[in-house]
């Protein structure tokens, strides 16, 4: 499913191109990038380039940031090893769910592929981690729902699809609600923070059309 091990910095390049266009379509800049990743926009530039040099990731000039076809399958490999990883610390382990994101983190890029091939079988191939994030199978293939953001959903009943990871405040909201991956709520409802609302992916409503 990937190409020869990267190293963690490569991967978390990767993944990160990967994730910021996951649930939206919308141009990966180096910019971007260099925001998700809290680093340098110099050092950033630099990597893209590496990256490029590597047949892992395409960057015209003045122009997106995109996955090549074995670029697409470093970062699934990746993915997959973080969901997987996420979901046994919550299912095996009793974690939270607004705690493992950075565990994750730390743990997706010390793993080999036999020991998450064994970890996916233990879990009994799950497809989605515990916060609707779909998991890649070993040879890429995952189920995507579409979904919008509940901010730009239209008033209605919705269903949650996918609580942002990255968001552990609004995680935590979400749980003291009652509120996950497929929960019914009002778009209406009072008490959804921006963040709650930023935070959520939904399905049952049209976007707001500008």
């Amino acid at each position: 499913m990937s190409p020869d091990r990267l190293s963690s910095s490569e991967e978390d390049y990767l993944k990160t191109v990967y994730g910021l266009t996951e649930w939206e379509d919308t141009p990966v800049t180096t910019g971007a990038l260099a925001v998700k990743l809290e680093l340098a926009p110099a050092s950033v530039t630099m990597m893209v380039r590496k990256l490029v040099g590597k047949g892992l990731l395409v960057h015209p000039p003045y122009g997106a940031v995109t996955l090549t076809a074995l670029g697409l399958d470093a970062a699934l490999s990746v993915v997959r090893r973080h969901r997987l990883v996420e979901t046994f610390l919550v299912n095996e382990l009793g974690y939270g769910w607004d705690e493992v994101h950075d565990e994750a983190e730390r743990i997706e890029h010390a793993v080999s592929e036999q020991f998450v091939r064994r970890l996916e079988e233990r879990l009994g191939f799950p497809t989605a981690d515990p916060h609707g994030d779909p998991i890649p199978a070993a040879d890429g293939s995952m189920e995507h729902r579409t979904a919008i953001r509940l901010d730009r959903a239209a008033a209605g009943l919705v269903m949650v699809v996918r609580i942002n990871d990255a968001a552990p405040q609004a995680l935590r909201q979400c749980l003291a609600a009652g509120i996950a991956p497929g929960s019914t709520i009002d778009t209406t409802a009072p008490g959804l923070d921006p963040e709650i609302r930023q935070a959520l992916w939904v399905v049952g409503t049209e976007p707001i059309r500008p």
